[in-house]
């Protein structure tokens, strides 16, 4: 998913978070909260939603958890019932009123608890859930509502949170670590893969839930945590006491890969394009001379943030547009361009893409395709191209809101329709070397008037033909790899891949058909 961060729409006024409204039912905070949500969908969604439209959706939504309610529409009015009781009846307000909405929707939840046991014993926070839940199914599939918990764990993941820089599965004899981060406090003090936490600040770290260990690993910045760890080969459980810090999770590793610096992006978070520029510099004091390209994996990358995969496009490209983005809110219509922070100056790239590159990484593969700047290898890719917002919620929740679509340097929309490869590995090919063989023969590359075709986006027919042309595919192949090596260290060939040079055997065809 590609994310823009915003903090609240221009027109919804500054929100004061609801704290401990987690279990009360406050008739007051509950129209705060569909106040926002409403007039945040009414504000910057892609298309014009009725907020009318929405408020009696989420009130049905409320049948999930009682299912003798009823939303009965009238003319001029809707009517509430439960188990065939009137709760109330409630005049219909103008479609995109969202404060009398909101007013009429915290009402008409408070009635419908009065005559339902079940919905007032749930916590105002279920209720939240479903209701957002059910009025998000009248948007697109990549709109919803995240409780304030779950949107907790949203901001750790963008943003960095307070913690030791460790990955763990919990386990029947304690929490096993399963990825000690580099430069982190827990390499620091010492802590290795495959350790065993057994206690963590004097408390059993065995049979606690997940969810339980990392609340008791993060806390606040330059406080410490004690554990006792147990260790293959050695005989006594190690005490380590470790200082948190601000962590934000890798999304970039690297490796040597021959002559070639393979990097692969498995998010895009707010540290992302620092940490792979200091990959590739990395790469480049180690490998010297010897460093013949630069092979980039976003194969199975769902995105992230729509900065990064601009800043990270920018690292390869010198100049020129990297993605647009238009919708139906003023400020969606952003153009974003290259500033001159390459870094891998002109040796060339090999891209991989499958069909779960999404989102960013759709974005970044069609800056360097369209640039000129990479060949592209792999499979059509998914076509997940929105990007959406997140808005704040009273509660602390968030609501992540559709609000446009982006599009790549050469003009075309990658929704539905995703970057098309140059070099396609997911047909009948049996390996690298037949792949190459077709290269050479002129079967490849997918040429760039059919990967930039221009039709309609509501043209399924055209929009079936192009993906055919290079089928999905969602696992990660061998291939992929031996083929962009091949291409990086044989410049004739990576030429080819790209289109600089021209298809002798298509022309040779020509000629020979002209003659007769």
């Amino acid at each position: 998913m590609t994310v823009l961060l915003l903090g609240s729409c221009a027109a919804t006024p500054a929100r004061q978070p609801q704290l401990g409204a987690d279990t009360a039912f406050d008739e007051s905070q509950v129209r705060r909260m569909f106040t926002a949500g409403y007039q945040d969908i009414a504000s910057v969604y892609l298309d014009d939603v009725p907020v009318s439209l929405l408020a009696l959706s989420g009130l049905r939504g409320l049948a999930e958890l009682e299912p003798s309610l009823a939303v009965v529409e009238e003319p001029g009015a809707f009517v509430v019932t439960v188990g065939g009781l009137r709760a109330g009846r409630y005049a219909v307000a103008d479609r995109n009123a969202s404060g009398p909405w909101a007013r009429t929707t915290a009402e008409a939840v408070e009635a419908a608890r009065k005559l339902s046991p079940e919905l007032s014993a749930r916590p105002v926070e279920e209720l939240y859930e479903t209701m957002f839940d059910s009025m998000l199914d009248e948007l697109d599939s990549y709109s919803r509502y995240a409780g304030r918990d779950e949107a907790l764990e949203n901001r750790a993941s963008r943003d960095g949170f307070g913690g030791i820089g460790v990955r763990i599965r919990v386990v029947e004899e304690g929490v096993r670590v399963m990825d000690v981060m580099e430069g982190t406090p827990a390499e620091a003090a010492g802590l290795m893969n495959e350790d065993l936490i057994v206690a963590i600040d004097g408390e059993t770290a065995i049979g606690i839930d997940q969810r339980d260990v990392v609340r008791r690993l993060r806390g606040p910045l330059e406080s410490s945590v004690d554990m006792t760890v147990r260790r293959d080969g050695t005989l006594q459980p190690l005490r380590l006491q470790v200082v948190r810090t601000h962590i934000v999770p890798q999304t970039v590793t690297y490796r040597p890969e021959g002559r070639e610096a393979y990097f692969r992006i498995s998010g895009f978070n707010q540290d992302t394009t620092r940490s792979l520029r200091d990959k590739i510099l990395q790469a480049q004091r180690e490998m010297g001379d010897q460093l013949a390209g630069y092979i980039l994996d976003l194969r199975g990358n769902p995105g992230g943030l729509l900065d990064q995969s601009v800043t990270v496009s920018d690292l390869f490209i010198g100049q020129g547009r990297i993605v647009s983005t238009h919708g139906r809110h003023p400020d969606s219509h952003q153009y974003f361009d290259a500033q001159e922070d390459i870094v891998t100056g002109s040796r060339p790239i090999v891209a991989l893409v499958n069909g779960n590159s999404a989102s960013a990484s759709e974005i970044v593969a069609a800056a360097l395709q369209d640039s000129g700047r990479a060949v592209i290898v792999g499979s059509n890719s998914f076509g997940k191209g929105t990007v959406q917002t997140v808005m704040r919620m009273p509660n602390e929740g968030e609501l992540t809101l559709t609000w446009a679509r982006f599009h790549a340097p050469s003009g075309y929309a990658l929704h539905h329709r995703g970057v098309m490869p140059d070099i396609c590995t997911s047909t009948d090919v049996g390996d690298a070397e037949e792949v190459v063989d077709r290269l050479i023969a002129g079967q490849m590359p997918i040429t760039r008037a059919v990967r930039q075709a221009s039709f309609e986006s509501e043209d399924e027919t055209a929009l079936a033909a192009l993906r055919a042309s290079c089928p999905t595919r969602e696992t990660e192949s061998e291939i992929d790899i031996k083929v962009a090596r091949r291409l990086i260290e044989d410049p004739g060939l990576f030429a080819r891949a790209r289109g600089d040079i021209p298809n002798t055997a298509e022309r040779d065809g020509q000629v020979s058909a002209l003659a007769r």
